[in-house]
């Protein structure tokens, strides 16, 4: 069974994305069918990835989010907040730019990606 994997504080602490899905589907008192219609995604494939037998895109993840209409960061939320790392907390806005920006530029070059690093820092250099 896969899990989603996260490295905290120098230790391995595994996460289940789709155990997480499968919680906040229950609670809110969703089946399965009704995130298919929401989405578009096949209940086949929604039960792969609450059973931990593939692991979702964030695309996907904002989908199942949006279906629910709970905010993509909420899966990712660590309820018992043990050893976690005083990091900040994304907006939907945030997440969802952030996502384009891994889609566009997974295919990109090495130095392009500096490239566009040296963009993005001339640009909020000339905003403040």
């Amino acid at each position: 069974m896969q899990a989603l994997s996260m490295q905290m504080g120098g230790s391995e602490r595994g996460m289940n994305i789709g155990e997480t899905i499968r919680n906040y589907r229950l609670q809110k008192g969703m089946s399965q069918g009704d995130i298919e219609k929401r989405t578009g995604l096949l209940r086949c494939y929604l039960s792969r990835v609450e059973n931990g037998h593939t692991i979702p895109s964030l695309d996907t993840l904002a989908k199942i989010a949006g279906a629910m209409e709970l905010p993509l960061a909420q899966f990712f939320a660590d309820q018992k907040d043990n050893g976690r790392r005083n990091l900040p907390q994304l907006s939907d806005d945030e997440v969802r730019f952030l996502s384009q920006m891994r889609r566009y530029t997974s295919s990109l070059s090495e130095s392009d990606r500096q490239m566009v690093i040296k963009m993005v820092k001339r640009m909020a250099a000339g905003a403040r």
